[in-house]
């Protein structure tokens, strides 16, 4: 996975509109609700034209939503081009690290974001149904990863892939664990999110022993 020190210009700037547009809409929903911002109202608010707007987002509802339809391809092209050495978790905890790394930058988008999402029943299952197709996509990459062939087409009866057990729990732990990292950091900013995440993801590396609790306190 490139590094934003390591992505070119071309690419940089097309997720530097991607991040505008997504917290020009969040921003104006929190302040008149979603359903009363139109595309020209986020797409004056980022400074583009509203043709360039749908470069970015398929729908009015993806900008709320923030979501990154590049997203699950630069993610599952960073675990499949891990080096070999690292184990599927590692493999993904690099490949996700890298893509919040600007996590920081946008503090109070991450925060107003909730905040959508629960005014908003229909952005809230439009998001849930983003990740469920981004963790598919983990799935095969570390199912591949493992060296298991996995048929192009679904093939289960709920018509997702067979990209077995282990893979389809790693992926699905491991957007919980992005989750947990981005909330935890928003309650808590003055902890770099890096480090939050890193310390999720020794967590998840250690199989979620539980913490000794405090000397004279009760677990």
């Amino acid at each position: 996975m490139e590094s934003g020190a390591a992505l070119g210009l071309r690419e940089r700037k097309k997720r530097a509109t991607r991040a505008a547009l997504g917290e020009a809409a969040v921003r104006l929903a929190v302040e008149h609700g979603a359903e009363n911002v139109t595309v020209e109202m986020i797409s004056e608010a980022a400074g583009v034209s509203p043709r360039t707007f749908f470069n970015y987002f398929a729908s009015h509802d993806d900008a709320f939503a923030m979501i990154d339809a590049d997203l699950g391809p630069r993610v599952t092209r960073a675990v499949l081009a891990a080096p070999a050495a690292l184990s599927p978790l590692e493999a993904l905890r690099a490949a996700l690290a890298a893509e919040l790394a600007d996590v920081e930058s946008q503090s109070e988008v991450w925060t107003l974001l909730p905040v959508v999402l629960d005014r908003s029943p229909r952005l809230f299952a439009r998001v849930m149904t983003a990740q469920a197709g981004q963790e598919q996509e983990l799935a095969r990459a570390i199912a591949v990863r493992l060296g298991r062939e996995v048929p192009e087409a679904p093939v289960d009866v709920c018509g997702g892939q067979d990209t077995g057990l282990y893979a389809q729990l790693l992926a699905g732990v491991a957007g919980t664990a992005v989750r947990v990292s981005v909330g935890h950091w928003c309650s808590h900013p003055e902890t770099p999110f890096a480090e939050v995440f890193h310390e999720v993801f020794d967590q998840l590396a250690a199989g979620l022993t539980a913490p000794l609790a405090p000397a004279g306190t009760d677990r």
